[in-house]
C-alpha cells in the first residue's frame, strides 16, 4: 500500500503572463518595470540593480526563528510547528534611505546546510546573493500576485499614505523539488511608474457652526471648524488623452476636474479614487473631493493654483471657508464670512451650491487643535443631511436669525472656545460646544435631524464626552474627550442599534492635504 504524504502538493505555479493579466484586470495598467518585478523568475536584486543603475543593499527589520503556522507549513510543505527562519527586510539603493521592496521570507531550517544557514541569518546579504554564492540551483515558482492597502509597516518603510495601493507578489524558491524559501515582496503601486503620477490625501472636517446669519453688520455666514485626520480621501491622477474618473463618488471628482480643465485649458487625466467616505453626512467630502481632483489636474500640467481659487472655480466655499481651509492648512479654523448686501459678494442667505463664483470666506483665526483630544464620530444610517434645493429652502425659510442669538454665539466662540483651545482646557471648550447646539443656525440644523441624532448627542455626553455636537447639516454627530473613548463608542453604537451606523475614533489634523508626486 502506498504511503500517503502528510503534506499537500505545492500549488501549481502561475505563469508570469497569467499573474500580470489578472493583476491588470483588477487594478489597471502596470508599467514595464512593474511587470518585470511582478513576473520575474530570476533574482529581484539583480533586476533592481539594472533598473536603478545602483548596487542594492538590504536592511533587516526583523529576523527570528519561529514555529511554522498552518499557512506557512502548507506553503513550504513542512509540518506545522517546524522551525523556520522568519525574516523581514527592505531592499534599497546602496547608500540611500529610499525603500524599493519590502520582503517577508520564511525558510525551514531543516533544509539548510550550515553555510547557507549562517549567511541567511546575517543581516546584510540578499537571498539572491546567498543562492549564487553557494551555487544553489533552483527555480522560482510564482504562487500569486495581488494589490492591497498599505499597512503601518508599509507606511514606515516607504513613507506612503495609509491605505495607499501596494503591489504584492508571492513565490517559492524550489530546490530538489521542495520549497526552500517562501517570499512575499511588496512595493507601492506608485513606484517604478513610467508616467508622472499625483497622489493626494485629503483631511475631512467638522463644521461646528455658522456664525452670523443676520447680515445686520454687512457680513454674513462665517464658520467654525476642525480638520480631521480620518476619514480621508486618497486620489491618484495621471495624464491621459481624455478626462475620466473611477472609484467612489467618481462623478463628483470628474465634474470638479472638468470645471478646472475648461477654466485653465488643461489636458486630460485618469483620476482614481482609492479611498473615500460618504458625501452629505456633514464631513465636507464634496469640497475635499472637488479640490483634490482640481489640484491633481493642475499639478499634472504644472499649473500652480491655490486651493481657494480651485474652490471658487468648482463653486465650493460660497457659504463656509472651513473645507477649503482644512485642505490648505488644517487645524482649528474660524472664517470671516462674506460681505453682504446690494453690490456685495452675497445678496441673499444661501448655501454654497447656490453661490456661483463666490470665493471661500477668508480665514481669520487658525490654531493648532490639541492632538490628545480624541474626536469620536458617529455616522447613523439615516437620510443624508440637507443639500441641493432642500438646503436652499432651509436658508430662505429660517434666515435672518435673531440678532441676540448671534451675539451670544460670537461670545461663546471668541470668549470661551478660542481661549480654551489655546490653553487646552477641554471642559471650557466642551461647554462652548454644548451651548452652541442650542443657539443660532446650529439650533435649526439640530432641530431638523432624525431622532437618533438627538439620542446620540445625549448618550455620548452621558458616557463621558466633554461635549457632543452636530457637524454641518449632519447626520454625523461628534463627541470630544480625552478619556473613556471606548465607553463613548459603545454608547454611540447602542444609540444607533435600531438604524445601524459607523463609529470612528480620530483626532485633529493640524496640516492640510498631503501630496506626493511620483
Amino acid at each position: 500500500m502506498d504511503r500517503i504524504s502528510p503534506h499537500p502538493p505545492p500549488a501549481p505555479a502561475l505563469t508570469p503572463a497569467e499573474v500580470i493579466m489578472k493583476l491588470e484586470a483588477d487594478l489597471g495598467r502596470l508599467s514595464p518595470v512593474q511587470k518585470m518585478l511582478i513576473g520575474t523568475d530570476g533574482s529581484v536584486t539583480n533586476l533592481l540593480e539594472v533598473v536603478t543603475n545602483n548596487p542594492i543593499e538590504i536592511e533587516t527589520l526583523e529576523q527570528r526563528v519561529v514555529p511554522a503556522d498552518g499557512g506557512v507549513a502548507e506553503e513550504l510543505a513542512i509540518n506545522p510547528g517546524e522551525p523556520v527562519n522568519y525574516r523581514v527586510v527592505v531592499l534599497k539603493k546602496s547608500g540611500s534611505r529610499e525603500a524599493l521592496i519590502y520582503a517577508v521570507s520564511n525558510t525551514p531550517l531543516s533544509r539548510l546546510e550550515a553555510g547557507i544557514k549562517d549567511d541567511l541569518t546575517r543581516a546584510d546579504i540578499p537571498i539572491g546573493v546567498i543562492l549564487k554564492k553557494h551555487g544553489i540551483e533552483s527555480r522560482r515558482d510564482i504562487t500569486g500576485a495581488s494589490f492591497l492597502p498599505a499597512g503601518q509597516e508599509h507606511c514606515r518603510a516607504f513613507g506612503v499614505f495609509p491605505r495607499e495601493i501596494m503591489l504584492s507578489r508571492s513565490y517559492r524558491i524550489i530546490r530538489h523539488g521542495q520549497p526552500l524559501i517562501s517570499i512575499r515582496e511588496t512595493f507601492p503601486y506608485s513606484s517604478f511608474m513610467d508616467e508622472k503620477r499625483i497622489l493626494i490625501q485629503t483631511p475631512s472636517r467638522l463644521h461646528l457652526t455658522l456664525t452670523d446669519m443676520t447680515g445686520s453688520c454687512g457680513r454674513v455666514d462665517g464658520g467654525v471648524g476642525i480638520s480631521l485626520e480620518e476619514p480621508n480621501i486618497l486620489l491618484e491622477a495621471e495624464r491621459a488623452d481624455e478626462l475620466s474618473a473611477v472609484g467612489d463618488n467618481a462623478d463628483r471628482a470628474l465634474a470638479a476636474a472638468r470645471a478646472v480643465q475648461e477654466h485653465l485649458k488643461l489636458g486630460g487625466a485618469q483620476l482614481t479614487i482609492r479611498s473615500g467616505y460618504r458625501l452629505h453626512v456633514g464631513l465636507g467630502g464634496g469640497t475635499q473631493m472637488g479640490i483634490a481632483a482640481g489640484k491633481a489636474l493642475c499639478e499634472l500640467y504644472e499649473r500652480p493654483i491655490s486651493a481657494r481659487e480651485i474652490a471658487r472655480i468648482i463653486h465650493r466655499g460660497g457659504t463656509s471657508g472651513i473645507g477649503t481651509a482644512a485642505f490648505e492648512a488644517g487645524g482649528f479654523v474660524i472664517d470671516g464670512g462674506h460681505s453682504f448686501g446690494p453690490g456685495k459678494e452675497k445678496m441673499s442667505f444661501s448655501p454654497s451650491s447656490a453661490c456661483s463664483g463666490v470665493r471661500p470666506a477668508p480665514v481669520i483665526v487658525r490654531h493648532e487643535f490639541p492632538r490628545d483630544w480624541k474626536i469620536i464620530l458617529a455616522l447613523p444610517d439615516v437620510p443624508p443631511g440637507a443639500h441641493g434645493k432642500k438646503e436652499v429652502d432651509i436658508f430662505q425659510k429660517f434666515c435672518p436669525l435673531p440678532a441676540s442669538e448671534v451675539h451670544e454665539l460670537c461670545y461663546q466662540i471668541l470668549v470661551r472656545m478660542v481661549p480654551s483651545i489655546v490653553e487646552e482646557s477641554l471642559d471650557d471648550f466642551g461647554s462652548a460646544v454644548n451651548r452652541i447646539q442650542e443657539i443660532g443656525f446650529k439650533k435649526i440644523e439640530v432641530m431638523l435631524q432624525h431622532p437618533v441624532v438627538h439620542s446620540l448627542m445625549e448618550q455620548m455626553k452621558e458616557a463621558g464626552a466633554a461635549c457632543s455636537g452636530l457637524s454641518s447639516f449632519g447626520p454625523t454627530v461628534y463627541a470630544i474627550a480625552d478619556s473613556q473613548c471606548r465607553d463613548i463608542e459603545a454608547a454611540a453604537r447602542q444609540a444607533m442599534s435600531d438604524v445601524g451606523g459607523e463609529v470612528l475614533i480620530t483626532c485633529a489634523r493640524n496640516e492640510g492635504a498631503r501630496m506626493r508626486i511620483t
